[in-house]
């Protein structure tokens, strides 16, 4: 079991597959890009598998999520699917991805065992996405959002994220669209995970801003805490049901009290939040032929110092190094 020092339990495993990505997101990193992890430095998908194993057999780990970067630019993504749908017990399998590279995979990563995608798409205006990811792949994303649903691959969820000056007054065109498509639609938002670190708290658009404009066109009511449990989305019903839209509050309604989550960098670091400024190391670990029962034994400790909470609304919070792209969203 992973549990920390407040009683929470950690069941679900986020894994970033590699730090690279195909578009440049204006929220995530510079045009130019970054400085890639060195292929040395990544985990190899044996150690991936390895460490999802321990996690699943010894740890208690109930959900994997793959992420990245793009994680479907990772070359054995599907064997690794394949891998850990395998292990007993199984467990629940999701990815996040751009959408870019979904409509040539759905049915190969469905036939592998995996259960669903979340896809990031912030609007449906195509010049508006090429502004905000500094490429010109809108139609891509559709196709492979399209493609996951025909496969299989649902709930398929919708992220978005809401700018001031780009997209902010597309809530209710999202949410029309994604009801349209039977998408499960969430919006997010902006969080200080920028290469760049130009973001500030008084830019963003807030949950409650997204939720005064959706309300202009569509009647929602509240799902409740007990539906929600640990999941980080707060949900409504849209006009009755059966939709729903989510919005996932970070910095305005945080809920760290109830986070169940441990993070696996793809380099091999342990991160106990998608905010924490440390990192325990489980790739020198595995290369120098450790035990489970050792890594297992690290990966406890590592989360039994997790702190409280990410405190983004708080004036003193400190900006991870690591920008999205490289610890996973």
């Amino acid at each position: 079991m992973l549990i920390d020092t407040y009683g929470r339990v950690a069941t679900d495993l986020r894994v970033s597959l590699t730090d690279r990505c195909n578009l440049r997101c204006t929220y995530c990193m510079p045009e130019e890009g970054l400085q890639w992890l060195a292929k040395p430095d990544l985990l190899t998908d044996d150690e991936i598998v390895r460490l999802i194993d321990i996690a699943v057999t010894s740890l208690g780990i109930e959900e994997v999520r793959f992420t990245g970067g793009e994680p479907l630019l990772r070359p054995g993504l599907v064997g690794i699917v394949e891998r850990v749908a395998a292990l007993e017990p199984r467990p629940q399998m999701s990815l996040t991805t751009n959408g870019i590279g979904l409509r040539r995979t759905a049915a190969a990563l469905k036939a592998a065992g995996l259960d669903r995608v979340n896809v990031s798409l912030d609007t449906l205006r195509p010049d508006v996405f090429k502004t905000l990811t500094r490429r010109d792949r809108h139609k891509d994303v559709l196709e492979g959002l399209a493609a996951a649903r025909e496969a299989g691959l649902t709930p398929v969820k919708v992220n978005s994220v809401l700018m001031p000056g780009l997209n902010a007054d597309e809530a209710p065109d999202l949410l029309a669209w994604a009801v349209e498509h039977d998408y499960e639609l969430r919006f997010i938002e902006q969080m200080p995970l920028d290469a760049q670190h130009g973001w500030k708290r008084e830019g963003m658009v807030t949950a409650g801003d997204i939720l005064t404009s959706l309300r202009t066109r569509f009647e929602l009511t509240a799902e409740g805490s007990e539906e929600r449990g640990s999941a980080p989305a707060e949900r409504w019903l849209v006009d009755g049901g059966p939709h729903r839209v989510g919005v996932i509050a970070s910095v305005t309604r945080p809920f760290c009290s109830a986070c169940d989550r441990t993070r696996l960098t793809a380099d091999g670091q342990v991160r106990t939040c998608l905010f924490a400024t440390e990192e325990t190391d489980l790739r020198a670990a595995l290369r120098s032929d450790a035990p489970d029962e050792e890594i297992a034994r690290i990966w406890r400790l590592a989360m039994w110092g997790k702190k409280a909470g990410a405190g983004l609304d708080d004036p003193t919070f400190v900006q991870p190094d690591r920008p999205m792209s490289a610890i996973g969203g």
